[in-house]
């Protein structure tokens, strides 16, 4: 996602004064012999789109093994990476899905031309660093990467309109490494609704329950971050397979489209999928959301143009006003605690069996307070430890449950493919016409 945040956000002078608790020693050893024994697997970075959007996908361009915490972007307000190979070091990152995310405002052929694109890069961090990633495309190859001491490298496209509502497009998305296709973004597909758009399916058509089928079929995850709560229940009553939600949190914990209910979470517990939460700031904290809103309106107050707004047409103006509002209106912080109660929500109503980690490093503007970049991760399980959980139950949440996830859905595949031959539906023969 696209990266852009004011120089007054920059500033986020509430980070000075709100700071992570301190890692006992002791919990630090219990952390550190866990994630030695399990790949801490992150559900969701878009590094590959920032090395597009930076350097236009020349991996060689960008020096991973440089911090890269203060790498100026080109664009105004762009901010430093969250990632680079010595903070992945030391986050102990043994599994990393490489999010290879488009805008949904690219529809057709050009959209999955840069899907493709977008893997290029993922493969070209591999090559061009072997000894750090290397790709992975089965359950049996993270845990061998994760004991060579490598990053197992996989991928996940965000979004559904990066097929071009077309299954053969998707089976070569799979046979390119694709590891997992969110259903939507922050729109509509043609078959499916988005948690950030007004309803236009009700959910899932029949084309968009033959896209799970067919994921399925080839063992590649469902993901349902993203979708609507119709789109995750319909997703949910079809697949064969676990899902995952790649980067979503609780929306008990803090009420957020993008978040998942109670009643949901109740059905992924059934399904035995895994929600992997999310660090973007207005999911994890309900006061940041709602200060995110105020924010936005005021901006719109000042300049929404074409049709209006206190200095349309005097963005100098604009800025200036802006800049005030965010000084005598300072953001609250999320924090890396409440990450954790989004953790231990999902984890006592669906069972520790199905949370994970799905960071959204490098698709985020800012992040909690304590978890500003790849090397926290160790941070957020140590929370966990100090608030009573078991190293088994470290080691799940860490890794353990997706990796099973992604074990169980090759399972189904296997048994899928012996008896279920690939799928040829089109859309306009399944839903018609459609919008």
């Amino acid at each position: 996602m696209r990266r852009i945040v004011t120089a007054s956000l920059l500033a986020l002078a509430w980070a000075s004064t709100a700071s992570a608790q301190p890692v006992d020693p002791k919990i630090a050893a219990r952390v550190e012999k866990v994630l030695q024994k399990t790949p801490l697997i992150d559900g969701h970075n878009d590094l590959p789109g920032e090395i597009r959007g930076r350097v236009g996908g020349d991996v060689g361009k960008l020096d991973l093994r440089a911090d890269t915490s203060k790498l100026p972007g080109e664009r105004p307000g762009a901010i430093g990476l969250m990632t680079d190979i010595p903070r992945l070091k030391a986050g102990h990152v043994g599994g990393q899905f490489w999010s290879v995310f488009i805008s949904p405002q690219f529809d057709g052929p050009i959209a999955v031309q840069m899907t493709l694109e977008q893997i290029d890069i993922v493969k070209g961090m591999a090559t061009r660093y072997p000894d750090v990633f290397e790709m992975a495309y089965t359950a049996d190859d993270v845990v061998r990467i994760h004991k060579a001491g490598r990053v197992a490298s996989l991928i996940g496209i965000e979004g559904g309109h990066q097929i071009n509502d077309s299954l053969p497009v998707l089976r070569q998305m799979y046979a390119a490494g694709a590891r997992y296709m969110t259903l939507t973004h922050a729109i509509a597909t043609r078959w499916g609704d988005s948690a950030t758009a007004n309803p236009v399916h009700n959910g899932l058509t029949p084309f968009g329950k033959a896209v799970v089928a067919e994921m399925n079929r080839m063992g590649m995850l469902v993901d349902l971050s993203h979708v609507s709560e119709k789109t995750m229940k319909d997703a949910l009553e079809v697949s064969k397979a676990p899902v995952i939600f790649s980067h979503s949190g609780s929306a008990a914990v803090a009420p957020h489209a993008r978040n998942v209910s109670d009643e949901v979470l109740g059905m992924v517990k059934a399904n035995r999928g895994v929600v992997m939460v999310n660090f973007a700031t207005t999911y994890v904290s309900e006061a940041r959301n709602r200060w995110a809103a105020d924010r936005s309106a005021e901006q719109a107050r000042y300049n929404a143009p074409p049709f209006g707004g206190l200095y349309i047409g005097q963005p100098e103006k604009a800025k200036a006003a802006l800049d005030a509002w965010d000084k005598d209106h300072p953001g609250p912080p999320a924090t890396l605690a409440q990450v954790a109660d989004h953790v231990e929500h999902i984890a006592k109503v669906c069972g520790v069996d199905c949370v994970g980690i799905g960071s959204d490093f490098d698709g985020i503007g800012d992040t909690p307070v304590g978890l500003e970049g790849v090397d926290k991760f160790p941070d957020l399980l140590a929370e966990l430890a100090r608030r009573g959980w078991s190293d088994e139950d470290l080691g799940k949440v860490a890794g353990g449950n997706v990796l099973r996830a992604l074990r169980e859905a090759e399972a189904v595949a296997k048994k899928l493919q012996a008896t279920t031959p690939p799928s040829y539906a089109k859309l306009a023969d399944l839903d018609g016409a459609k919008p």
